[in-house]
């Protein structure tokens, strides 16, 4: 009887879960020209943004002067940040110069960009409740 009603209540929580889940669709905009590709990362923690490998999902696609789109699907609620930048040489990295800066163009959701320093979660997150949301991140040089 116990057991049954642990796992009733484990269901409930699930379904609540997924009720609540959103989509977020990312605009990407800004890529100068169609070399390459766009990547662009989630985060879904302040310990994790903007750390490589750390992502809660990514997306890469075919560089375009237009915009690019991609949606991501039942993302559960909670607070999340977004990075893109244009691989134009498509080595999988967002490519920097000797003191660190980087050399192809980025974006950060919020416009969160720092001058000097990586972007701050505090500045680039935003909330995702079970409303479906869009952002545009703007690629810059």
């Amino acid at each position: 009887m116990i057991r049954t009603a642990v796992v009733a209540f484990a269901s409930y929580l699930t379904l609540q879960t997924i009720a609540q889940a959103a989509d977020l669709t990312i605009n990407i905009k800004g890529a100068r020209d169609t070399n390459g590709s766009v990547v662009a990362a989630i985060y879904s923690s302040k310990s994790s943004f903007p750390k490589e490998g750390q992502q809660y999902a990514a997306f890469r696609t075919r560089a375009t002067t237009g915009n690019a789109s991609v949606t991501f699907h039942n993302l559960p609620p909670g607070d999340y940040a977004v990075t893109a930048f244009h691989d134009a040489n498509n080595d999988g990295k967002l490519d920097r110069d000797a003191t660190g800066i980087p050399t192809e163009g980025y974006g950060v959701s919020n416009d969160a960009r720092e001058l000097l320093s990586p972007p701050y979660w505090d500045k680039a997150s935003f909330p995702l409740g079970g409303e479906s949301k869009t952002i545009t991140v703007t690629i810059e040089y």
